[in-house]
């Protein structure tokens, strides 16, 4: 049974990326990434996706970011359980959080959302709890700071 885990505001399932490739009957080599699985939010929990470096090209990869790649097919499962040809980084999230068209740029444009430069570090290393100070402080945002009463001035 997977139990969902949470830890500071980031989700993950209690399972490794090795587990999740041999539930799915792909052999991984030793060097697969040991790495938990991510809940990548409440829609199709069943669908994987992995976020990764742009050094891995899949037919059905597509660019997000400089450096970045998203690809959801099997083909990047199968890299991931290889020596050879894997992406450098990778994060594997099952499930995703949609939003109508247009609805997240507004939602940016009205400060709904804190957003800051993405970096290698912050998306892959594996200090799930840390992530959130982390990126607030490229910000200049201390989290102690924040108060998380709304109101309008």
């Amino acid at each position: 049974m997977m139990t969902d885990k949470l830890t500071r505001g980031v989700h993950h399932i209690g399972l490794t990326v090795p587990d999740l490739l041999d539930r799915l009957g792909i052999e991984a080599n030793i060097r697969a990434p040991r790495d938990l699985v991510m809940i990548g939010g409440p829609v199709e929990r069943e669908r994987g996706f992995v976020l990764h470096t742009d050094d891995y090209h899949g037919e059905h990869s597509i660019e997000v970011g400089r450096g970045l790649a998203l690809t959801a097919t099997r083909d990047i499962l199968e890299a991931l359980a290889q020596a050879n040809g894997q992406p450098r980084r990778a994060v594997l999230a099952l499930g995703y959080a949609g939003w109508g068209a247009g609805q997240l740029e507004n939602e940016i444009k009205e400060n709904v959302w804190l957003t800051c430069d993405a970096d290698e570090q912050l998306i892959f290393d594996a200090d799930y709890a840390g992530k959130w100070s982390r990126a607030l402080g490229k910000l200049g945002v201390d989290p102690e700071r924040l108060s998380f009463a709304a109101g309008r001035a």
